[in-house]
């Protein structure tokens, strides 16, 4: 690590020219607009279409097939080019910084998993949930007196929170980082951090009567064994903890089952509904309702059912339990009848953040093929939505999200890139396609959006990040272990436990935590911190020089581009929440997913064998995202954090003092 200090604008701008590929891979597509648009023409209306993990390289791949005219013409017309990501690239990071205007110093959102550093608690960055204050209890049931609350953890200013107060309507779907959603004059349906009724980023049950290997190990799932009696199974489908209930057993819904002793026809029977479902066949959502006290007191949900397999095996998958949104629980639309207003015109969807099941296919429950029919039918859902909102439209802000490019990327890489080392030849030219497919659907998307640009019309196109493949897993905690940073309590054992059991904090000087994270163990602020706090900067700076120059034993190439001191690169109120350190891996590595959560596993380094075989959690420089504008850029090196003041300066109207970032259009 080079002892200079970045300041947060320089190191925006470092992390773009160091992408050398975007240079030569990338042109500006040039700086001439559309036809009467000019540099400073102040806009009535501004659209934003929001693609999650489209890359610059892969999009300039894909259009020069000549099968996206579109985004070709856009391209052509307008500018086009790569768009500065944060440190780290991770999403909630990048969307948050997007929304404020901020680098994650002024918004508080550094990492996916962040930690109280009192209690040593990890927690989902972006939203945090808490029990009733105070219970009566009466016999076996708890009743809140006060009730409990969802705090949304993004602070900074909100670019819509200008709009509103200058008069501007704005409508937002699906804005990742944004849940729960506040009360606005905006209208809105949280996306991304928006969790399933069991609390987290989405669990699926699959129900079966033969062995699935490694089922007691899955993260996002779980597996039912069942028998079938007379081709009939009767179970029960498990829903979230009964918080009204003083031993929080879990609720629960009968579920029964008959199988057709012929034909792969199957039907389901749950609280009063029926389905009836055919072999390789998706269900429509079907509405549910979790009792937490009898007649009085209950929590809506839905699901999807998949009958994957009738004969010879009963293979039966559920989907992640989400919010209805004809009925929610949570906090998932401004006004909050919006969700119910939007379901009765397209019907039900996916108000999970992260609708694809992605486990599903990790833990081999789906096929590649379940995997993107699942997809496809979101892609589906939010296309319903997209004409819907879209069609009603006139004048002010628009925000449209689309994950499926990012979540596909993430599963389907491997099968598009012969050199990825989990290439599977034989796949289907559906599976090795799959990531051109969704690019090509954005295609579509752009045609109906362009349709309603006239010379008063900002459109931008962006992602929050790239891409790139991730073959090689890096085990940052038994590094750590290993060259005295994090001590054990047992050299024999420490590979073995949960949640960092086997640490002796109390020789420990660092740990890392989340996916680019390193904290110093400082005494006074962790839990159980040994670190003088004068030692602290010493500290960081061995691990700096130590840990940058490590090596692949099996390539010999380096790991890691550079290890950045917080400190260098972020600034502003929320810095208490910053790692100390921030570690930029090479394209092709990352963290393992074991050491995120203070696990150690045996080595340094391992291959990737999971299928989310491609990522975006490296150096920002190795995987910025893309801009697309229908006017001139001016900025040199557009980044994330410039989007939000453009926004509001297309309007004309001036930038708040607390956004760092600075209009693009000049």
């Amino acid at each position: 690590m080079s002892g200079y200090t970045l300041n947060r604008r320089q190191f925006m701008n470092r992390t773009i020219s160091a992408g050398a590929f975007a240079a030569a891979t990338l042109s500006a597509g040039g700086l001439s607009a559309f036809p009467n648009i000019k540099n400073n023409k102040i806009s009535n209306r501004v659209i934003v279409l929001g693609i999650d993990g489209m890359d610059p390289v892969l999009l300039k791949k894909f259009v020069s097939r000549g099968e996206m005219p579109y985004f070709a013409k856009l391209m052509n017309s307008g500018y086009m080019g790569p768009l500065g990501t944060t440190m780290p690239p991770q999403s909630p990071v990048a969307w948050s910084s997007f929304i404020t205007g901020t680098n994650p110093g002024g918004n508080g959102i550094f990492d996916f998993i962040h930690r109280d550093a009192e209690h040593f608690v990890p927690y989902l960055s972006t939203s945090r949930s808490y029990d009733a204050a105070k219970t009566l209890d009466v016999g076996k049931y708890a009743i809140p007196l006060k009730g409990g609350r969802v705090e949304l953890l993004r602070r900074g200013p909100a670019f819509w929170t200008t709009l509103e107060e200058n008069g501007i309507s704005a409508s937002l779907y699906k804005l990742p980082a944004n849940f729960p959603v506040e009360k606005s004059r905006s209208r809105m349906i949280s996306g991304m951090g928006t969790p399933d009724l069991l609390g987290g980023y989405g669990t699926f049950t699959f129900y079966t009567d033969t062995h699935v290997p490694g089922a007691e190990n899955f993260t996002g799932g779980r597996v039912v064994n069942v028998d079938l009696d007379q081709h009939r199974v009767i179970t029960k489908l498990y829903g979230p903890q009964n918080s009204l209930r003083t031993d929080k057993q879990d609720t629960h819904i009968d579920l029964e089952i008959f199988r057709d002793p012929w034909q792969p026809v199957a039907r389901i029977r749950l609280q009063d509904k029926e389905i009836v479902l055919k072999q390789g066949e998706f269900s429509d959502w079907v509405p549910i309702k979790f009792e937490l006290i009898p007649m009085f007191a209950g929590i809506s949900g839905m699901v999807r059912f998949y009958m994957q397999e009738v004969h010879p095996y009963f293979r039966l998958y559920v989907s992640p339990i989400n919010v209805d949104p004809m009925d929610p629980t949570l906090p998932i639309s401004n006004p909050s009848s919006y969700s119910k207003e939007l379901s009765q015109a397209i019907g039900r969807f996916y108000t999970q953040g992260f609708p694809e099941d992605t486990k599903a296919l990790s833990n081999g429950i789906f096929s590649n093929e379940d995997f993107l029919k699942q997809s496809k039918m979101v892609l589906e859902e939010r296309l319903k939505a997209f004409d819907h909102e879209f069609s009603r439209f006139q004048d002010g802000f628009f925000f449209f999200y689309f994950s499926s490019i990012d979540q596909n990327t993430h599963m389907m890489w491997r099968n598009m890139d012969p050199s990825h080392p989990l290439y599977e030849p034989k796949a289907s030219q559906d599976a090795k396609e799959a990531i051109y497919f969704f690019y090509k659907k954005m295609d579509d998307v752009l045609k109906q959006t362009l349709a309603k640009v006239d010379d008063r019309t900002t459109l931008m196109i962006m992602s929050d990040h790239g891409f790139a493949p991730f073959g090689r897993e890096f085990h940052l905690s038994t590094w750590l272990v290993e060259n005295g940073f994090t001590a054990v309590k047992d050299p024999d054992r420490y590979h073995e436990g949960e949640f960092f059991s086997q640490v002796d904090w109390k020789n420990t000087k660092a740990y890392a935590m989340g996916l680019n994270g390193i904290y110093v163990n400082v005494r006074g602020r962790e839990a159980n911190g040994s670190v003088l706090l004068r030692d602290k900067k010493s500290i960081k700076k061995e691990i700096q020089e130590k840990l940058v120059n490590v090596k692949d034993p099996k390539t010999g190439k380096r790991m890691l581009t550079n290890v950045y001191d917080s400190q260098e690169i972020y600034s502003g109120p929320y810095m208490s929440l910053a790692p100390d350190l921030v570690v930029g891996y090479q394209r092709g590595y990352r963290i393992s997913d074991e050491a995120v959560l203070g696990k150690f596993p045996i080595g340094m380094v391992g291959d990737r064998t999971d299928k989310w075989a491609a990522d975006h959690c490296m150096d920002p420089a190795i995987v910025p995202g893309v801009l697309i504008a229908n006017r001139p850029v001016v900025s040199e090196n557009p980044a994330l954090m410039d989007l939000a003041p453009s926004i509001i300066k297309a309007f004309g109207l001036p930038v708040p003092m607390e956004m760092e970032g600075k209009s693009v259009f000049g």
